[in-house]
């Protein structure tokens, strides 16, 4: 039995993605504008949802992961780890080294030979290594730059991994849905303790995962789906309301608010993936989503070039705010796009051919 066999395509999930990718963009294009005097709209919650959006890709990605971890266990008392590993750097490797490549690039030569001064928090030496060893979660908290620091997002999910496949491969069926529900109350209650405080800054939010992982696993079970499906208006109607009021994030204590938000998101996932959504499986949203990661990764160093490109030609036109923040986020959002989809056709798609083979 291969490792896909028994699992069925889940619908809404690709889509969802590129609206999370989508989600992120809306954050960090005014971010990026305000902190270089350019003209930018924030004032709607949705605009201050990029952590939110993160977040749930990490419970979307236990979600999936997990559930074929488990699947291939139950199927033949045993995973591949080698392969799973195999699967996971012909997918993320490849796209992760260009962006560390292009980040390192622009900030210690373009910027430099443009004429812009960009400071530095780091030692060169100590922020390659760990980029490239997947510890940017670390390294984002020296401030290296904005196409640098998303790299932390990536780094979370590999760190997980690393330890969650082999405790897949050597836990019994039974036992890794026991796991994966003590892992996500008892991790959550530590990273929120005083003991790992000094971890905190590092965003080493695994319970997302695991707990997005717990949920699909539940799936199986008759009363979780069908508790899912009853409330699943509901849960709709709080996911809805976290990314579009401020009523959630502004009453609540960071743990709380986390909370809510890992518990809300992993059951958010699990509903979406019941029954497809037109309007969700549309070709064009299903291609979006398909590109996603290079719409987060590439994302930012577009930022760069649109800023750069404001500053040069675009604010000499003495366009008002309102015209100048159209201009700037449509730009960024269509040649995200453009970059993404020439990545995922004519770069990503050579390693997932291999990946695929896996």
């Amino acid at each position: 039995m291969t490792r896909t066999e028994g699992i069925k395509r889940i619908p809404n999930l690709t889509s969802i993605r590129f609206i999370l990718a989508l989600f992120v963009m809306l954050y960090h294009i005014p971010q990026f504008s305000n902190n270089r005097s350019f003209p930018f709209f924030n004032d709607w919650a949705l605009f201050h949802r990029g952590s939110e959006a993160v977040w749930m890709f990490f419970s979307l990605s236990g979600f999936l992961i997990l559930k074929q971890l488990y699947v291939e266990k139950k199927a033949t008392n045993s995973i591949n780890i080698l392969a799973f590993y195999r699967r996971r750097i012909l997918r993320i490797f490849p796209l992760y080294y260009l962006i560390v490549a292009i980040g390192f690039l622009y900030y210690q030569f373009v910027l430099p030979g443009l004429g812009f001064e960009f400071e530095s928090h780091y030692n060169l030496v100590t922020g390659l290594i760990l980029s490239l060893t997947f510890f940017a979660n670390i390294f984002s908290t020296f401030a290296p730059g904005g196409i640098l620091e998303i790299l932390w997002s990536i780094a979370i999910e590999e760190q997980f991994y690393l330890f969650a496949a082999p405790l897949c491969f050597l836990l019994k069926p039974k036992k890794i849905i026991s796991f994966l529900g003590l892992f996500s109350a008892g991790y959550f209650v530590l990273y929120f303790s005083p003991y790992f405080e000094h971890l905190r800054p590092y965003n080493m939010l695994f319970f997302f995962f695991s707990f997005g992982g717990l949920c699909a696993i539940l799936m199986d079970k008759t009363w979780f789906y069908k508790t899912i499906f009853r409330t699943r208006y509901l849960i709709f109607t709080l996911v809805v309301m976290v990314f579009t009021t401020p009523i959630f994030k502004g009453a609540l204590t960071l743990p709380i608010y986390t909370l809510l938000s890992f518990v809300l998101f992993g059951l958010f996932i699990a509903a979406m993936a019941q029954k497809p959504i037109r309007w969700l499986e549309n070709n064009t949203l299903n291609y979006l989503g398909k590109i996603s990661y290079g719409l987060y990764m590439f994302h930012a160093v577009v930022l760069q070039g649109v800023g750069l490109l404001y500053l040069k030609i675009i604010s000499k036109f003495e366009l008002n705010n309102f015209v100048n923040i159209l201009i700037i986020n449509a730009l960024v959002i269509t040649f995200t796009i453009i970059i993404s989809h020439f990545s995922y056709a004519y770069f990503e798609l050579y390693f997932l051919k291999k990946k695929r083979k896996t």
